[in-house]
Parts: structure tokens; C-alpha cells; sequence
């Protein structure tokens, strides 16, 4: 039988067909801001790649709310705003007043994701499944002709001038060229997940400085007989104080979940965020249950690689907050938790992080 693979007599000279590999937008980032980047993208009509280093996409969404994903709160944008507080609110102020929590709920309603809104005016999905969210993202993606290219772990983002004006985006298996890039590679918590930091190498290499990483939203390592008596327990409503020089300079409410290493749930991840903030030398936490005051002296936080949000990132005064792109090279974009932005916890961070990622894709798109 003759080999039907053997050529017979001299070869015909095949000339490779030449591909259009210049992309309009490449994100880099598979996280939720970036998958919600793309999907506006597709609904915008704009081409897009996203490029995500892990085998599978948005794994710190799954984890978000315990599972549950909080997705956002159905408060108004000013309200939103002013809890977050500064520096966070003057930056975000165009973004979440031009996408407020309502317009995202209706985006995710509108893609058939059934709400859920808690007696705190949290939104969650009715199914109480963060898969649901995940799912709601990658159906749009696919719906809209984006590309979602997994293990593509992006080693380099270098300006160029070929074969236009633009960036040669880099993994270690191939490149590819874009006119403008979205980095929403996140911080640099939980790094199982993928954040890794590599958006914030690559925006340095690009000419960007970074800000010190700080654990936001994390729990408080301590001792104390009223928490080991209570160990495994939650505690409603419980108001953390925080004392600076025998003066009250935080108070918020929340859940008190007491373990075997210190304090969590939301009242002390919220306190743990003005501390990252305002970085005092020396604090006290104080609280009262049942008529009992409890004083933790000189606590200190669980590790960085815990922190549910990072602090630090990509300094705000780098980036137009009304387009988020970078004042330090044009066609470079930003959105979530790669920049110095963070909230309470409660749906604020992804509020943020779908809100400034609709922003990046407008001011692309236009």
C-alpha cells in the first residue's frame, strides 16, 4: 500500500499564511476582575484575550464568602464610597458613581444569575454557590467569542513597535501583541490561587513604583481565657474598638469568631484594615460581651498570605482614576486588587473590582 504521507518527486514549497496577531486588548488576569472585564469587553464589541497563569480561572472567587460569594451590597454608590473611606473613596468616586451596586446587580441579573439579598443588604447568589458567579462569567465569555487562555502564566510586558504601536505580551510557550493591556492579576494573598504579584513586576518593569503590601481584612493573633472558653465559636454583633495611646481611634461591628490562634469574622477583619492603614505602633483591641470588657494588648495579624484583600500594589496617584490607565505608559490599564484600593468586608471589594474593571474596558472601547 503506498504511503499516502510519501511525496512524490520534489516537495511543493508551502508559504506560511500570515496571521493578524495584534490584538486590541490583552488582560492579564483570570481573576474576577478580569473576567468581568472581558465579558464587558464582548459586549462591547472589543476583541480580547484573557491570560491567566492557573489551570483553572477566578479560584479566589470560589473561596469568596466562605463559598458563598458575596458579590456585592445593595447600598448606593455614596454610601458605598464613604464607607470605604480614603484614599480609596476620591479614587473610586468616577468608577462606582458611573457603576454602582445596582447596575452591577442588573448586569448579573440580566445574565439569568438569580440574587439574593441578605437582611445587611449583602448580595449573594440564590443558590448561595460562588460556582453560580463563576459559571454567569465564563457562559458570557464564550457567548461574546472571548478568549480565555488558562496555564499562560505571563512572563514579561514590554512596549513595542511591531507590528504597530503597542505591547509584545509574553509567556514562556509564545507572544503575543496588543494595542493595550489590562493587568487584573489581583494582590498577593492566598497566592495558591494565582496571586502572585506578577502584575505589579510587570507594571514596575513598565515604570510604575509599588506601595509596601499589608495585610487587609485578616484576622488578629491573641490570647485571652474569654476566647479560648469560646473557642470555635461566633459571637453576633460584637463592636471592636481600636486603642491608641488610651484613646478610641476605631469602632465597627460585626461577627466575632473566636479560634485557636486569636479572633476573625468581620468586626475584627475590619479593624484589621484601619490598622493596615493607619499602621500605629503599639494598639489594643476592647470589647464587651455580656457585660464582661475584654482588653487584648499589642496584638498582631495573621500572616500576609491569609489577608482575604492586600493593601499596597499600584500607587493610586499612577493611575487616571477616570479611565484606569496608567499616567506612566499610555495603553497600560489597571482594575481590582492589583492597585492601592481595598473596602470592608461585605461585597466592597468586588463592588470595586467589576466597577473600575467597567471603567478600564469603557475608556478602551471609546
Amino acid at each position: 500500500m503506498r504511503n499516502k504521507y510519501k511525496f512524490n518527486g520534489k516537495p511543493k514549497k508551502i508559504t506560511p499564511r500570515k496571521r493578524d496577531n495584534h490584538l486590541p486588548l490583552v488582560i492579564v488576569g483570570g481573576g474576577a476582575a478580569g473576567l468581568f472585564a472581558g465579558c464587558i469587553a464582548g459586549e462591547s464589541s472589543l476583541p480580547a484575550l484573557i491570560m491567566e497563569r492557573k489551570h483553572k480561572p477566578a479560584r479566589k472567587l470560589l473561596m469568596c464568602g466562605n463559598g458563598r460569594c458575596n458579590l456585592s451590597k445593595d447600598i448606593s454608590a455614596k454610601q458605598m464610597l464613604e464607607d470605604m473611606g480614603q484614599p480609596s473613596a476620591a479614587f473610586l468616586s468616577h468608577a462606582l458613581n458611573a457603576y454602582p451596586p445596582s447596575a452591577i446587580q442588573r448586569w448579573f441579573k440580566q445574565h439569568h444569575l438569580n440574587l439574593k439579598l441578605m437582611t445587611d443588604r449583602r448580595v449573594f447568589p440564590r443558590s448561595e454557590k460562588a460556582s453560580d458567579v463563576l459559571h454567569t462569567l465564563t457562559d458570557t465569555l464564550r457567548e461574546s467569542s472571548i478568549s480565555l487562555c488558562l496555564n499562560a502564566a505571563v512572563v514579561s510586558v514590554e512596549q513595542s513597535n511591531h507590528p504597530a504601536r503597542g505591547f509584545r505580551v509574553a509567556t514562556q510557550n509564545f507572544t503575543v501583541f496588543a494595542q493595550n493591556v489590562l493587568l487584573t492579576t489581583g494582590g498577593v494573598s492566598y497566592p495558591k490561587t494565582g496571586s502572585v504579584g506578577d502584575g505589579q513586576k510587570i507594571a514596575k518593569s513598565l515604570g510604575h513604583s509599588l506601595r509596601p503590601y499589608r495585610p487587609g481584612l485578616i484576622g488578629f493573633v491573641c490570647t485571652h481565657p474569654w476566647i479560648q472558653s469560646r473557642c470555635g465559636h461566633t459571637m453576633e454583633h460584637v463592636t471592636i474598638r481600636v486603642i491608641c495611646n488610651n484613646e478610641i481611634t476605631y469602632a465597627g461591628d460585626g461577627q466575632l469568631d473566636c479560634e485557636s490562634w486569636g479572633i476573625g469574622g468581620a468586626a475584627a477583619y475590619n479593624a484589621s484594615r484601619w490598622v493596615a492603614r493607619n499602621q500605629p505602633k503599639t494598639f489594643d483591641l476592647k470589647w464587651n460581651s455580656q457585660g464582661e470588657t475584654i482588653r487584648i494588648t499589642k496584638p498582631a495579624t495573621r500572616p500576609l498570605k491569609e489577608a482575604i484583600v492586600t493593601i499596597g500594589g499600584i500607587p493610586l496617584n499612577e493611575i487616571n482614576p477616570r479611565t484606569m490607565e496608567s499616567t506612566k505608559c499610555p495603553g497600560l490599564y489597571f482594575s481590582g486588587e492589583i492597585m492601592d484600593v481595598d473596602g470592608p468586608t461585605g461585597g466592597y471589594n468586588l463592588s470595586a473590582a467589576f466597577a473600575t474593571a467597567k471603567c478600564a474596558i469603557d475608556a478602551i472601547s471609546r
